[in-house]
């Protein structure tokens, strides 16, 4: 599909939303409870909607939280709650209404001072300090975003005492019994007016910056990125890590330039993304075109996301790297300067992230723990150091702390951007010089990701799809080595098919909301192999789920 014409090119004004309205459609707006696309819904990363059609408003806040309240008691979760939130316009409201609800059911809740705004990675690392050699008394957390998605829109999830995302069992609790809370119109949530909330004891407005600037010399090599003076861009897209960048200078001695420091609900700063829409995705090369502009003043550039939860790395070599490239470097480049990890830490990437990782791990006579679409999967496995490092294609990974214990159990896109800093600072060569090496040992990635249209029957087909169902034995003029519909590393379902040859491989997974499957490729030939696989693909697909 070709980039639409405003892609790259700074948001018009008839693009921009209008926050004080959407902000009382918030509290105006009733959803409807025989609607199920007006009902709460969790998917990876919690409920997600907006005012503007009744998929985000006050009412779910007051569900969900209240559900999060239960859902704690439940599991004698009984510490404090971290409560985050991103710049999107929606996230205030919803942390005042979520406030209201917590304090009424006598939670304990943290929130930064000064109405700030805190980032993903740090809400889950102040609930896995907090719960550092506790075994009651738990803390858990609360993050307010919709991570990249539009201006519009506004996210609420949930994370376990584990620091991470939570998994299907939390998350289908708390949907199934905040849509009853719905269905009763709310009768059953308890809730104090706001400015109860506040004075309530149970609430406490404190700093989440510099507990976490103070340990991050504990997962990156700051020292180096300051003794060999690496000149570092940083544009955090409007977004919550805005706040921490100049500390964090300050606090090390760091050379970095904030190239664009403005908070705006609106995000009227952003250049427009591939499809006409404001969004910032930090790992696309039409949001980041601002950034891109200036890769030539820095040594080393990066970018976040509205939570900060995911990536994008800007090098003078290449420009913006393709996230799959990127967790090849990082992990190749962990895996020779952490000497304190433990060889026996598997290295984790979702099944549709580059097979050009598989190799950069074996190499290093690493096992790969492959497992499905989602950073929830590697949550466990990060939380008790037996995997150093989890990755997702989307530019979400955390890893391990120098001394190979759990740093987060969460994304955390600003250790991924200072890694690229410490990569410059400790070798004298960007990620993509880095990169370029890799493909001269192990060949170059061609990927690509597209969307196919496919009726309701033919989603719930895919998504149950037997290895069986695939017939074919080649994969452009390959043999078919694996056909998967559950993930190697944990044996969970994928919710699709994969499949794989010797130098190439396709996913397809049906989407979640939308009347299409994805469709994942790659090859480690050409782009012509790619596209054969592609076409392939399409065919084998089109076949198993008639």
């Amino acid at each position: 599909m070709s980039p639409h014409p405003l892609a790259g090119k700074p948001a018009p004004k008839d693009l921009l939303i209008d926050a004080s309205q959407l902000e009382a459609k918030f509290y105006e707006s009733k959803p409807d409870p025989g609607n199920p696309n007006q009902l709460v819904s969790f998917g990876t990363s919690g409920h997600r909607g907006t005012s503007a059609n009744g998929t985000f408003t006050e009412a779910h806040i007051l569900a969900i939280t209240q559900a999060i309240c239960e859902y704690r008691s439940g599991q004698a979760i009984n510490g404090p709650l971290f409560m985050g939130k991103d710049t999107h316009a929606l996230s205030r409201p919803a942390e005042r209404v979520a406030l209201e609800v917590l304090a009424a059911n006598s939670v304990e809740t943290f929130i930064q001072r000064d109405d700030g705004f805190t980032p993903t990675p740090v809400i889950s690392r102040a609930i896995l300090a907090y719960n550092r050699s506790r075994s009651d008394g738990l803390s858990d957390g609360i993050v307010i975003t919709p991570s990249h998605n539009p201006p519009g829109d506004g996210g609420f999830k949930y994370n376990p005492p584990n620091g991470g995302p939570a998994d299907t069992d939390a998350t289908g609790w708390i949907q199934n019994r905040a849509n009853d809370l719905l269905r009763s119109g709310n009768t059953g949530v308890r809730r104090l007016s706001l400015e109860s909330a506040i004075k309530a004891s149970t609430t406490h407005a404190e700093d989440f910056v510099t507990p976490y600037l103070m340990d991050l010399p504990n997962v990156i090599d700051l020292e180096a990125i300051r003794s060999a003076s690496v000149k570092i861009g940083v544009d955090p897209l409007g977004g919550a890590a805005v706040a921490y960048w100049r500390p964090l200078a300050e606090r090390y001695g760091l050379d970095i330039t904030v190239v664009n420091p403005n908070i705006d609900p609106a995000f009227g700063f952003m250049t427009v993304d591939h499809d006409g829409k404001i969004r910032m995705d930090c790992s696309s090369p039409w949001a980041m075109a601002g950034l891109v502009d200036l890769k030539d003043q820095f040594d080393i550039a990066f970018g976040n996301d509205p939570d900060a939860d995911r990536h994008g790395i800007v090098v003078p070599s290449r420009g913006l790297l393709n996230p799959n490239h990127y967790l090849a470097v990082a992990i190749r480049y962990l895996l020779s300067h952490r000497p304190q990890w433990s060889t026996g830490a598997v290295v984790g990437k979702t099944l549709v992230s580059s097979c050009l990782i598989d190799r950069v791990v074996k190499s290093f006579a690493r096992m790969l723990w492959e497992v499905p679409v989602g950073f929830k999967w590697f949550t466990p496995r990060l939380y008790d150091g037996t995997c150093c490092f989890g990755g997702e294609e989307s530019a979400g990974a955390s890893f391990l702390r120098r001394d190979g214990t759990v740093w987060s159990t969460d994304k955390d896109g600003i250790i991924l951007g200072l890694l690229a800093a410490e990569i410059t600072a400790g070798t004298g060569k960007d990620p993509g010089v880095h990169f370029q090496e890799i493909v001269g040992e192990f060949g170059m990635p061609f990927y690509t990701r597209i969307d196919a249209a496919v009726s309701s029957e033919q989603k719930n087909r895919l998504q149950k799809l037997s290895p069986e169902a695939v017939t074919a034995t080649e994969l452009a003029g390959e043999p078919i080595t694996a056909k998967l519909t559950r993930a190697p590393g944990n044996d969970a379902p994928i919710g699709g098919l994969k499949v794989v040859s010797p130098s190439g491989w396709f996913a397809a997974r049906p989407s979640g909301t939308e009347q299409i499957y994805k469709l994942y490729a790659e090859s480690l030939k050409s782009a012509e192999h790619l596209a054969q696989i592609v076409e392939q693909a399409q065919a084998i697909v089109s076949r198993s789920i008639a």
